[in-house]
């Protein structure tokens, strides 16, 4: 199928498109305040870069978190609109999972970081499979102590992959067993891999039911109980 990627779960946002996993055109932005603006000209690009048009993709693969909820609101908002404008069927995908994808182990259990900030990250334990990997236990947010003790508990050899250098340096002292690696972040192109085996394998969804994976609230909330008796709306 002809797949447009969109990532935008950390401050790397990236668009591919590929026909299956064959990657076609890719544009790649690291900017933490940019997503937005790089987005719609990042999709003509790659599909100019294709020889495309926007009504020839069938299928949108997006990543949903977790992450900052500014960047998957803008990822998600642009993947859902450009999905249900041309018919396209949607693939929403973990950003751990595409993290854990592109780590190079054969043996480590491997633990995916994405910076949630605030001094907190999303990490889970996926286990490597002969071509690919597999998840091993629940994603949960932590903080670098728990995250520190998580990794001491660890029976055997494990290797961080993601943004593991959002954490302070002394998480690492002391785990003789753990090794740090690549890739820093999330990555379109992999996306596309990850579409392709959820088409082969029936697990596509309608743009109207991809929701995104936020793991936490939002920096800046309204508090909508104070706005309301300050006046903004009339009583009665």
């Amino acid at each position: 199928m002809k797949t447009l990627a969109i990532e935008t779960a950390t401050r790397a946002s990236s668009v591919a498109i590929g026909e299956g996993p064959e990657l076609r055109g890719m544009a790649v932005n690291v900017d933490g305040r940019g997503h937005v603006g790089f987005l719609l000209p990042a999709i003509d690009f790659c599909l100019n870069q294709a020889g495309w048009e926007a009504s020839d993709i069938e299928l949108v693969a997006v990543d949903t978190g977790p992450g900052p909820y500014t960047g998957l609101r803008a990822g998600i908002a642009t993947a859902q609109a450009f999905a249900a404008a041309v018919g396209a069927q949607m693939a929403p995908v973990s950003s751990l999972t595409v993290i854990a994808l592109r780590a190079a182990t054969g043996r480590r259990r491997i633990w995916p970081v994405v910076d949630m900030r605030r001094g907190l990250v999303a990490v889970a334990p996926y286990r490597p499979l002969p071509g690919g990997v597999a998840p091993d236990g629940p994603a949960e947010v932590v903080d670098p102590v728990d995250f520190k003790a998580i990794l001491e508990s660890e029976a055997g050899d494990s290797l961080i992959v993601g943004d593991w250098r959002a954490l302070p340096e002394s998480t690492w002292t002391g785990l003789h067993r753990v090794r740090r690696g690549r890739p820093r972040y999330p990555s379109a192109e992999t996306l596309l891999e990850i579409a392709d085996m959820y088409q082969r394998h029936d697990k596509l969804k309608a743009a109207s039911d991809v929701r995104p994976e936020y793991m936490r609230e939002p920096d800046v909330q309204i508090n909508w109980k104070a706005f309301r008796s300050e006046g903004a709306w009339p009583d009665g």
